[in-house]
């Protein structure tokens, strides 16, 4: 009688993660809110140039133009404030994205949004010749809802089954195809190239309140239609049938969350340009706090998602003094490791 051989070790269940729950999630968000206050007032002081805190006062309480005040009235204010809206407009587009496409790789620069919208606004400049952001800003949605719309129909063609992955490399490819026409136009007109310099990277210095007031109505358009939808995106991530069966108006949702997506996507990029990766960092680090309820998800994308955007804008004042990254550059360098990361982690867990 030959002896059997020993079964190989299982591997040691998985611990799930723990969740806050109840009234630790209310606390981590007013950690969250009292994190986003401390980056405003970084954002005020830091810079190429540092401005003490008794200035900072001075100029938001009793503005007299003296000393370093212009600094903070005339810049750093009007800066901060269009990363406040910004930051908010892609935390909020990008959970929107990742919840109603059930794609957790997925955010607006990634699925070439951002780029469709920066494309439609460079043809407006060059060739209508609109150089205000209250005439090109609509250009801005259509192109966001353009590249949309084409991400999701060149995803679906073909036999194969689509998945989150197919999506993903669809929004890569289209986006890589309208970021190509946008620099050859922008080359073939060196003075839209110009006007086109100061957003192109996404940048946020360089802008009035003016910019800010324009895009602030539709982000704030956007963010009522997420709370319109924030109820039933835990319903509709469960799949279409799950989600019908449980008495989820399925259509409903994604017709609200594809005009919130337009709105939020083409403001900001309208306002600030192309900036990346922070729809994506933000929803799947806050996760690990809220666990997989969307309303939660998107309340900690308020005020986590304009904090990063904040703290990114910091690090390139003060990085290369006294020159200045763009916000969107060091997004880009802290955004694309996270992507590999996470893809490779989905890998291993199907493995």
């Amino acid at each position: 009688m030959t002896a059997q051989a020993p079964a190989p070790p299982s591997a040691p269940p998985r611990t799930p993660p723990r969740h806050l729950t109840g009234r630790g999630r209310l606390v981590g968000l007013l950690v969250g809110a009292a994190i986003l206050a401390l980056a405003c007032v970084a954002s005020l002081a830091i810079g190429t140039e540092t401005v003490s805190l008794p200035t900072v006062w001075q100029a938001l309480t009793d503005y007299r133009d003296v000393g370093d005040q212009w600094i903070v009235h005339d810049l750093r204010i009007p800066r901060t404030v269009l990363a406040l809206l910004v930051g908010l407009a892609l935390g909020l587009s990008g959970t929107l994205i990742q919840a109603v496409g059930r794609n957790p790789l997925a955010d607006s620069e990634i699925l070439g949004i951002n780029s469709g919208a920066a494309l439609f606004v460079v043809c407006a400049i060059t060739f209508l010749g609109l150089t205000g952001i209250w005439t090109y800003i609509w250009f801005a949605f259509a192109g966001a809802l353009f590249a949309m719309v084409l991400v999701y129909l060149v995803g679906m063609t073909g036999r194969a089954t689509v998945t989150p992955v197919r999506v993903l490399l669809a929004g890569v490819a289209v986006g890589a195809v309208m970021d190509g026409i946008g620099f050859a136009v922008r080359l073939r007109n060196p003075r839209a190239f110009d006007n086109m310099r100061f957003w192109d990277a996404g940048a946020l210095d360089e802008r009035s309140l003016e910019v800010a007031g324009a895009i602030a109505p539709f982000i704030v358009v956007g963010a009522v239609l997420c709370l319109i939808v924030a109820r039933s995106l835990n319903v509709t991530a469960l799949g279409d049938d799950l989600a019908k069966s449980m008495g989820g108006n399925v259509a409903r949702t994604q017709a609200i969350s594809l005009v919130a997506v337009t709105l939020l996507a083409g403001a900001a990029t309208a306002g600030a340009g192309p900036i990346g990766f922070v729809g994506l960092m933000v929803p799947h680090a806050v996760r690990r706090l809220t666990g997989p309820d969307w309303r939660w998800i998107l309340a900690y994308a308020c005020v986590f998602a304009p904090a990063l955007l904040l703290a990114a804008d910091i690090a390139g004042r003060v990085v290369i003094r006294p020159s200045e990254l763009p916000a969107g550059i060091v997004t880009a360098f802290i955004g694309a490791p996270v992507l590999i990361w996470l893809i490779r982690k989905r890998g291993a867990d199907r493995s």
